[in-house]
Order: C-alpha cells, then structure tokens, then sequence
C-alpha cells in the first residue's frame, strides 16, 4: 500500500491559480457564492489552528450550510482528487486543522444548532459546529450537563472534541469525549453517510464509535454527534493544597487515587505557572509554593463533606504545606478561573508559546518536572507546566519568540525531548491534543514500522485516496527513516515542507 499522502510541496503560482479556478467552478455548482472564498484575504485567516507556528493557505474555503452541501462538496473533491481539511474552531493546539497547500478546507462553522435535547434518555443531538460549553447551556434546565469540559470550551466546537478526543479538568471521574458521546454521524470522503455508534446499548457489527472518536478528521467528515448528558451535582468544593517540593506534589497525586479516591478534578501547577495565572485573573493562589494542586469532590453533601476530609488527610500526610477549601459557590469558580486561564495567561508573558501534551504514569509526575526544568537550562527557554494530574496528562508551555528563527527550532527540540522522555518513562505523545503535523517525528519514536502500517490500513479503508486531512497524524516509512538517521546523528528533524511565521 502507498502510505504517502498527497504532495504538500508549494505549488507553482501557475498551477495553484488553474487548480483554484476549478475547484471553485466546481464547488460553486453545489453551495452559494458567498460559502466559497478563495482570495488571499479571505483565506489567511484559514491559514493555522492553535498552532500558530506552522501556516499554510488552503487554495479554497468552503462554508456549506446544509448536510446535502456537504454531501456535494465532499463528491466534487472526491472526482477532482482535491485534499480536503474539516475545520471547526481552529482551537486545536496540534496543527490538525492546518490547511493543504492544495486542497480545501471545509469550515463547518455553520452548523451550530442544537437539534435535541432529551431529558428522559439524558441525551442530546448536536450539530458538530456546535460550543462545548452551549451543550451544558442548553441541558442546564433540566438539570443536566455535558461532562468533558476542555479548557476552550467556550469556544471549541464538539465536532472538534470528537476528532481530538478531547479531556478537560473533570475527565479523570467522567471520562473523556469517547466515554460520552453515543452516536456519530457524517460522511465519508467520497460523499458516502456513515454513521458510528447507536443511541441504542448496542450497535450491530464492529463497535467503530472509538476508531473515529479522536481520528482528527482522516475518517469520515463529522456533522451531527449525540451526547450523553449527565445530572448537575448537588454541591461541589474545591481543595487548593500548596507543596514545597514538585515530588510530593506528585507523591499527593498518587497518594489521593491510591486511597481509593476518585477526585471530580485533580490538577496540578507549578510555581511559573501560578505566577503567570494569578498576576492575570487574582484566583488566590499561593505564590510561595513550588506546586499547588486543586483536588475537586462533587455529589451530595453528605459524599462531598466525607470526600473532602479523607483528601484532605492524604494531602496532609503527603506534605501538604497549607490547604484551603472553597466555602461557597464563587470561590470554587474562583480557584478553577486560573486553572481555565493558564493558556491565555501564558501568553501576556511570552511572544509565542508551544503547548505539549503527552502522558506519563502518574508516579512519575515529579520525575518529568525535574526533566522539563533540567531541558529549560539545555534549551534556554522557559517553561510552565500545568497538569491533568489524576490521569497523568501534561502541557507544558515551552515561552519562545517566533520572529526568532532559533528560537523557533530550539522549542522544538525542546517539545521533542518532553515526548521523548514521556515515552521513555512509560507513557504516551499524546493526551487529548492529538497528533497533527506537531507530533509526527514522535511518532516515529512511540510506534514501529509495523503499527504505523497498520494505522494507515484503517485509514485506507475509509479513504483509500488518502483525501482527508492528508500529511498529518501517521508518519511515513520514509518520515520514520530519515528521524532515525537524525537521531543517530545526534540531530532532530523538523517540518520542512511546513510554511512557518
């Protein structure tokens, strides 16, 4: 099988105009004027997710308004062979909505509406452009709620959240997108609908909900997606515990899952991070620790009280210099304000930063802080960390300047080094910002030859012209070779046929 996805190279200025100009007379037969935009004004904005450090303009932005559109966009590109990247937000944090040099992106911003919510089957039926936190919204007078709750959820789209996956601070007792979301419905590349998952306890046939559910957009095209919706807690309070050392920061982290406690959220910050987060949103951090940790209980009063204490003592006995509970409603808000704003608090200190996001196991916490600050000294750039602590997920923020080309390549071989080093202590690349065109070259380093063959089997049978979102999430043969030669070396390879600032 040819497991190399179409040419990313820059076209030459003649061939994009002629492939531009048919792809809109193409594509035009199908959607109005206006849902076509091809100049370069109108383009740029297309240009890069999240991750803002590598950019490339789509030869076509289309904005269909209606599943049948969609269905007519996605036959044309098909005959035309034409790459077609599905875009929600643009919050990813991976560079998996980054556009293909030629090819289009399909934005599916307008299909926003929510089309059900049942309170008797706890269920919702959603249109993939919809928010994140608008699920909750719409619930929220049924005393319902959406329970994945990234940190953009009041921007990120939940046809997003299906493609990546998606976490958030309450993921370690309520799962992630996959543990709450029941069907999934859309299109595959060549127009074909296709539906995942059942509303049903059971689907007949392979259960495929999992294989789309963080495929980033190489499967099928995501249009509609039903949610499970869950009862608002009765009461929830939040624990800010202060450490005077990183390793029983981490040592608490297990301790607390150790004593048989399943915390509603259990996250962890270092001192930079909260220096950066309290200057910009007063949540009443403790400055002086080296590592804080939230540790949230939820459910009746009863439970919540009982959990409280028993953390409580476990942080107490894991060296806990202070602990504070939230007393009232805003406070907890309050404390979690600064754990929601460390990204855009982050970048009132830096030019540019570059959020990682691998796993480790949750005993070695403390060992990959130690790492990352030890890389800080190598690299010579700064790092802050904040943590999904109970399910071992990290994002360090490595601080660099873009306008800066060593800058640039120094962050990374810094973001590199962090997965590599996650990988060496037992865990994973990847939590919940997949893979993209950031984490291709570790890749290389988590999955053998073999794996990633396979990979690309399960994309060939939903797409065997390799169309959708082309170049991204599984690295070549060829991809893998030259790394491996990099890595010997001593070096590193980055993205060369990647456009960058």
């Amino acid at each position: 099988m040819n497991t190399e996805s179409p040419a990313t190279a820059a076209p030459s200025p003649s061939e994009r105009a002629r492939r531009q100009a048919q792809i809109v007379q193409a594509l035009g037969a199908h959607v109005p004027a206006h849902a076509l935009l091809w100049h370069s004004e109108d383009t740029t904005p297309y240009e890069c997710d999240g991750l803002t450090a590598y950019r490339q303009r789509p030869l076509v932005v289309c904005l269909p308004e209606t599943e049948t559109q969609v269905q007519a966009v996605l036959q044309a590109c098909h005959a035309l062979q034409v790459p077609v990247v599905a875009r929600g937000a643009g919050t990813g944090l991976s560079g998996g909505a980054m556009p293909h040099a030629l090819g289009v992106v399909l934005s599916l911003a307008k299909f926003n509406r929510i089309l059900k919510v049942d309170a008797y089957s706890r269920t919702a039926v959603v249109q993939c452009g919809v928010r994140n936190l608008a699920i909750s919204e719409a619930a929220a007078p049924f005393g319902l709620y959406y329970a994945p709750d990234p940190s953009s959820q009041i921007a990120c789209t939940i046809g997003g959240n299906v493609a990546e996956n998606s976490g958030g601070v309450h993921c370690l007792k309520y799962g992630l997108t996959v543990h709450n979301v029941l069907e999934v419905k859309g299109f595959t590349m060549a127009g074909e609908p296709i539906t995942f998952g059942s509303q049903a306890l059971d689907t007949p046939g392979y259960d495929l909900l999992a294989a789309v559910i963080g495929s980033e957009g190489m499967l099928a095209v995501i249009t509609e997606v039903t949610v499970r919706l869950i009862p608002k807690p009765q009461l929830a309070r939040c624990i800010m515990a202060s450490f005077d050392d990183v390793r029983k920061a981490g040592a608490a982290v297990a301790a607390v899952i150790a004593a048989g406690i399943i915390p509603a959220g259990l996250e962890m910050m270092d001192k930079p991070m909260t220096a950066a987060v309290e200057d910009f949103v007063k949540a009443g951090y403790d400055l002086t620790a080296e590592a804080i940790l939230l540790c949230e209980s939820d459910g009746t009063p009863e439970e919540v009280a009982e959990e409280i204490g028993r953390m409580s003592a476990v942080l107490r006995d894991a060296g806990a210099t202070a602990i504070t509970v939230s007393e009232n409603e805003a406070e907890r808000l309050r404390f979690w304000s600064g754990r929601k704003n460390a990204f855009p608090a982050s970048g009132r200190i830096s030019p540019d930063y570059m959020c990682m996001d691998s796993t480790i196991p949750r005993k070695r916490l403390a060992d990959i802080l130690l790492a990352i600050q030890a890389m800080e000294q190598k690299y010579q750039l700064r790092c802050a960390n904040v943590f999904h602590a109970g399910d071992g997920n990290l994002h360090p923020l490595i601080m660099f300047d873009a306008n800066d080309a060593d800058q640039l390549h120094r962050c990374e071989l810094f973001g590199a080094d962090i997965l590599e080093t996650s990988v060496a202590m037992g865990g994973t690349v990847t939590g919940e910002h997949g893979v993209g065109v950031e984490k291709l070259n570790s890749m290389c380093t988590q999955f053998s030859a073999e794996e990633n063959a396979q990979m690309f089997a399960l994309k060939a049978a939903f797409d065997p012209q390799g169309l959708l979102n082309p170049g991204k999430v599984i690295p070549t043969l060829h991809r893998c070779a030259e790394y491996g030669k990099m890595l010997v070396r001593g070096g590193q390879i980055s993205h060369p046929d990647l456009p960058r600032f």
